[in-house]
């Protein structure tokens, strides 16, 4: 194999923003994997979080190669790549290279032997693999190219380019607390709650650590893990914007400071005392549980946002104090077995992770505990 191979062609330069040149050009299929790679989503051994696209979708592949197979094929939708700082570009010489908005040239993108590739698939994966994998994979496409080595800047644009897009909202939770960039509104608001369900999922003090599945975790994570990460930050989410919720006070709205040592203390002390009182829900998948399912994790949530404001947090029997308030309910719980005979007789395993159950078990819990405390009071 040679050193290196050179890809040359025409494009256009469009200057957007000065450390983030745009080039407008054209790939064939074959060509555009052998210069840019799929970053995909996953974590090292410390834990930090690697790339952003989600796993191949193999019948989306299947059916684009369908398409590309079926001849007199229409493929107007440009790949957006992230290239390296090292490719080059080449103005052409004359009076009419430029109009003012674009410039003409040609564009070098060098591939070396035993090294990273040049370039990033941003947006287009899925057709980029059925390209490679179709008949005619010299078929010719039109590539939308910034240049950009940060991957920070990279998640950035992939987000954005799919906001309106139908991703995994795990794969958007487990990016965003990685972005550094401004974020718009609907994003930047679940920024928090995202990296606080990452910091659940890693820390050792965390009685949650390892259970919360997540885009970029392996296929034996996923094994191990039960609860979606969707639901712990909807949970979390919930408590931090609304005004009752226990969460609520950690966060400045005005200077937009968020006191991430009181969540995750909160957060620990309420979800290891649940652990205690429910052993025997505790840890199982979540057919097996509902604690661990998406409509017990959010219903809790709301128990915790009554629970915990009386709760001397940072007292040593913290933990015991909230065991204590949860016994409260436990005869009135059903997670693995029985019947919930206060919402209609539905049998454990029928509550589904779908508004209206959720609404129905935390009103109960709730409602319960509630009509416990002052009972003993």
């Amino acid at each position: 194999m040679a050193e290196s191979r050179k890809y040359r062609r025409r494009a256009l330069k469009v200057v957007q923003s000065p450390a983030h040149p745009l080039y407008l050009f054209t790939l064939t299929g074959r060509e555009l994997l052998d210069i840019a790679d799929i970053s995909r989503v996953s974590r090292d051994d410390a834990g930090k979080l690697l790339g952003y696209q989600r796993s191949e979708v193999k019948k989306h592949v299947q059916n684009i190669v369908e398409y590309l197979n079926s001849g007199n094929v229409l493929f107007p939708n440009a790949i957006i790549l992230a290239l390296s700082s090292d490719v080059k570009f080449k103005g052409s010489r004359g009076p009419d290279v430029s109009d003012g908005h674009a410039t003409s040239g040609t564009l070098e993108i060098t591939v070396r032997k035993n090294a990273k590739k040049p370039a990033w698939i941003v947006d287009g994966q899925q057709r980029a693999l059925a390209l490679s994998k179709c008949s005619n994979p010299d078929m010719v496409i039109p590539v939308s190219a910034f240049v950009a080595d940060d991957v920070d800047v990279q998640r950035d644009q992939f987000l954005r380019v799919n906001s309106s897009k139908n991703l995994p909202p795990g794969l958007i939770t487990e990016l965003l607390p990685e972005v550094s960039t401004t974020l718009p509104p609907r994003l930047a608001q679940r920024k928090i709650p995202s990296a606080i369900c990452d910091w659940l999922n890693q820390a050792e003090q965390s009685p949650l650590k390892g259970m919360i599945r997540r885009s970029s975790s392996s296929d034996e994570e996923r094994r191990q893990a039960m609860i979606t990460d969707t639901s712990v930050v909807n949970m979390i989410d919930e408590s931090l914007k609304s005004a009752s919720g226990c969460l609520f006070p950690y966060r400045n709205l005005a200077t937009l400071e968020t006191d991430f040592e009181g969540i995750c203390r909160i957060l620990v002390v309420y979800w290891t005392a649940v652990r205690n009182v429910f052993p025997e829900a505790w840890g199982k998948s979540p057919d097996k549980s509902r604690l661990m399912h998406g409509v017990g994790i959010r219903a809790m949530g709301r128990l915790m946002d009554r629970i915990m404001p009386s709760i001397r947090i940072h007292h040593k029997n913290a933990i015991a104090e909230v065991q204590r308030e949860l016994q409260r309910i436990v005869s009135e719980c059903h997670w693995t077995e029985g019947r919930w005979d206060e919402l209609g007789g539905l049998q454990w395993n029928e509550l589904q992770n779908v508004s209206r159950h959720i609404t129905h078990l935390s009103s109960l819990l709730v409602r319960k505990y509630t009509q416990a405390w002052s009972e003993d009071r």
